[in-house]
């Protein structure tokens, strides 16, 4: 059988900008990918930005806990756009 991963718990990683621009590359072409905890995970506005990207083509993730993250306005805003269909939590961003 086909079994496909639907959650990636990702939470105290320290994934930083680096390990975060890596997973949106994937989830470029990932769909079956729903929810992605990355909490406490050092990523900052640049990582953000290179998700909101990624989320602009993938419709099937819609729920990522940013919780304890360094992330600032910018970051928020890149979440703000007509496309992302996202619920970031603690990052307060919906669009």
């Amino acid at each position: 059988t086909n079994v496909s991963v639907t959650s990636i718990w990702l939470s105290g990683n320290s994934i930083g900008d680096e390990g975060l621009k890596a997973l949106a590359e994937a989830l470029k072409t990932n769909a079956s990918v729903t929810s992605i905890d990355l909490h406490f995970n050092s990523i900052g506005d640049e990582g953000v930005k290179a998700l909101a990207e990624a989320l602009m083509t993938n419709t099937s993730v819609t729920s990522i806990p940013l919780w304890n993250n360094s992330i600032d306005d910018e970051g928020v805003k890149a979440f703000c756009v007509p496309g992302i269909q996202v619920a970031a939590h603690g990052a307060s961003a919906y669009s």
